[in-house]
């Protein structure tokens, strides 16, 4: 198939924006330029193109629960997050009993091949399990299924199913000698801390261990003491951990938004989004009738549009929601507007930042026409 050649006002591939053009072939990118754009180009007019987004925490999206989506959600779940710029995800599975989690990771592993079959669909890089190994900030996990850290059962999961569990969020209090994220971090798993009180010593020492992600800054966590710092402090003060961020507005403030970001630069963004039904759709958030926080609505395109509102840099926004997500998975044809990637891309409005058009590996979604 002959290159085609895509001219946007803006390319954020990252860096600041800048009038650019690339050559995409066999769903790669070829090359990228700044110079005079070749004839003939597709011209995506007044956009910014961006790598497209990648969530690394996610479970579910509109009526779509992916602890228990049949073959025919994941793909409609998969078609409605790729409307809205994202090209790859890690979808979450939170606290269940033992016995469930090999159905669901079976499921999952069975969702990630069809995917690749389609090369226009979302790819499934991933499963994040978010609990059951959580500790003294449940949220709104069952605290009867919680669970001390369980290595053995974890060796298993991830030996049954090979490269498939790529990050899990325990709380250190749950793993108190550190065993299972030594082995999880041996495994080549990425080990998120969250859902803790443990305090900033502890956290530290958790990271020593292995550590290197802290699961939704400031939500399923202690507070951010002047004496006593905890897993916040620790997050935002060790440059080794990469701290991710709910940016709907709502699970954090906007306030502590601008000051996580300002302080660290290897943020990542995360939907946290969940499975809504028709009690909380519309709303920005799902609430518990406890009046608990379940988790978000709002998708990576309106985190970045969120971020950007509060006064932080485009090209900012578009790292956190792809380029340091896509480096933590080892993902190095995405996140990027190089040659050589994959032409995982998103479009978006350079006015309101709504997603215009997603290709994944040069097809269109929607429309999947190559380019």
């Amino acid at each position: 198939m002959a290159a085609t050649t895509v001219l946007a006002a803006e390319l954020c591939a990252p860096g600041p924006p800048r009038t650019g053009w690339i050559a995409v072939q066999d769903g790669l990118i070829q090359e990228v330029g700044e110079d005079r754009c070749p004839n003939g180009a597709l011209d995506l007019g007044d956009c910014v193109l961006a790598p497209g987004f990648i969530d690394l925490q996610i479970n579910g999206v509109a009526d779509v629960d992916f602890s228990t989506a049949t073959p025919e959600q994941w793909v409609r779940a998969c078609d409605v997050l790729a409307q809205h710029g994202v090209t790859a995800i890690c979808p979450t599975f939170v606290t269940a009993p033992l016995a469930t989690y090999d159905d669901m990771l079976t499921n999952a592993d069975v969702a990630r091949k069809a995917a690749v079959a389609d090369p226009s669909a979302p790819a499934i890089v991933g499963v994040h399990l978010e609990g059951p190994f959580l500790g003294g900030a449940p949220g709104a996990h069952p605290i009867e299924l919680l669970r001390a850290a369980d290595a053995d059962w974890l060796a298993q999961q991830v030996h049954a199913h090979p490269d498939l569990v790529r990050i899990v969020t325990l709380a250190p209090e749950a793993d108190p000698d550190f065993a299972t994220i030594r082995m999880l971090h041996t495994a080549g798993v990425l080990i998120a801390l969250g859902h803790s009180t443990a305090s900033y010593d502890v956290a530290v020492a958790a990271t020593d261990a292995g550590a290197s992600l802290v699961t939704h800054l400031f939500n399923g966590m202690g507070p951010l003491h002047h004496r006593e710092p905890g897993l916040a402090g620790a997050a935002l003060d060790d440059d080794r951990l990469t701290p991710t961020l709910i940016a709907d507005l709502v699970h954090v403030h906007a306030a502590a938004l601008r000051l996580a970001i300002a302080r660290k630069p290897n943020i990542a963004l995360v939907s946290d989004a969940v499975a809504t039904s028709d009690g909380n759709a519309g709303r920005d958030a799902v609430w518990m009738p406890d009046g608990r926080l379940a988790g978000a609505t709002a998708l990576l395109d309106r985190a970045v549009a969120n971020v950007v509102g509060l006064g932080i840099a485009i090209e900012r926004a578009i790292t956190m929601a792809s380029t340091i997500p896509a480096a933590l998975l080892g993902l190095h044809d995405r996140g990027r507007i190089v040659a050589g990637a994959r032409a995982d891309l998103v479009a978006l409005d350079a006015t309101s930042l709504a997603v215009r058009s997603t290709w994944i590996a040069g097809a269109q979604v929607g429309h999947r026409s190559p380019i």
